[in-house]
């Protein structure tokens, strides 16, 4: 593993987002319920950025732009490009269901550490 310190832990209070670029990865950190997570910050079907994404009860990740939806513990695809009706099963068509990568994160001496592996 190849960690890296990306924030101190007080910078993402509980409900905040934030990016942080590790290589040439760009990483979106959330602090949801308490739990954090580092997902990639591009929706894999078009590459948009997911900051302002939605986060369910279930604890998905919705691309605010096409609707398509990730675990955030896994990746795994919810749901690939289900909206907006007519349009939804074109967009699918762009590019094949691919799951969002995840990145193992810790928290250690008062900081965030990622491990990001290089594409």
């Amino acid at each position: 593993m190849s960690w890296t310190k990306v924030l101190a832990v007080e910078e993402l209070s509980p409900g905040a987002r934030q990016v942080v670029k590790v290589g040439n990865r760009k990483i979106l950190l959330l602090n949801h319920e308490n739990q954090l997570y580092a997902v990639e910050n591009t929706c894999p079907h078009l590459k948009l950025p997911l900051k302002n994404a939605k986060i369910t009860e279930d604890k998905a990740i919705v691309c605010s732009f096409h609707r398509s939806s990730f675990d955030l513990n896994t990746g795994e695809v919810k749901n690939w490009c289900p909206w907006p009706p007519g349009v939804g099963k074109v967009l699918s068509l762009v590019s094949q269901e691919k799951p969002l990568p995840i990145f193992p994160i810790r928290v250690e001496e008062g900081s965030i550490w990622i491990d990001v592996q290089e594409e």
